[in-house]
């Protein structure tokens, strides 16, 4: 008998590694293998992107590890560019990109963007465009492991600065440095949806 979930976690992060400082690569494979033990751990979802490689790759591999529930969603073109994992519990494969994001928006109750590249900024402004817009009111959560993401913090205060955003703006996601304040979150916010 399957654990009831207490939370669907759709994950933004890169289908690399990184070559960044090696400190940095380090702390950022471990953060993704903590995050992918403890979604499964505290009987939360991960929706992820459903590639076997990088960091993605790395979150999945370490839910599976401890029995969480997986549910990876993937463009047919990705299949075999990001080594689409075939053993999920559950897998999706779309026509295109935007595709994608929509199935994995609709199932997920946060998003969680941690270090990544072109396709995880696309994601994370994506969710947080329509959040501005109020399309929706999930929890959004960008993850400064090794302060990767400060320079994208500094550019999103730049344009706050510079008038093309609204003060408030930087109200629609919350900026976490470290796995156990994102887990603390997580955890925070399932017990409030329950309630």
């Amino acid at each position: 008998m399957s654990k009831q979930l207490e939370g669907e976690i759709a994950l933004v992060t890169g289908a690399s590694r990184g070559i960044g400082k090696a400190i940095a690569e380090q702390l950022a494979a471990q953060g993704a293998t903590e995050i992918g033990t403890a979604l499964a751990n505290n009987n939360m979802r991960l929706v992820y992107g459903a590639g076997d490689m990088g960091l993605m790759g790395a979150v999945a591999r370490a839910a599976q590890k401890e029995n969480g529930q997986t549910f990876g969603v993937i463009p047919e073109h990705l299949m075999a560019l990001e080594v689409g994992k075939k053993d999920l519990t559950s897998l999706v494969i779309t026509e295109n990109m935007h595709e994608r994001k929509k199935v994995m928006f609709m199932n997920a109750d946060a998003i969680v963007t941690l270090p990544g590249g072109a396709g995880s900024l696309d994601e994370f402004f994506e969710v947080l465009t329509w959040r501005q817009l109020g399309l929706h009111d999930k929890l959004i959560y960008l993850l400064n492991i090794a302060g990767y993401w400060q320079p994208l913090i500094d550019l999103i205060d730049n344009a706050i600065t510079q008038g093309f955003a609204a003060p408030e703006f930087a109200n629609n996601f919350e900026i976490l440095n470290s796995v156990p304040e994102l887990l603390s979150q997580l955890k925070h916010a399932a017990k409030s949806k329950r309630r």
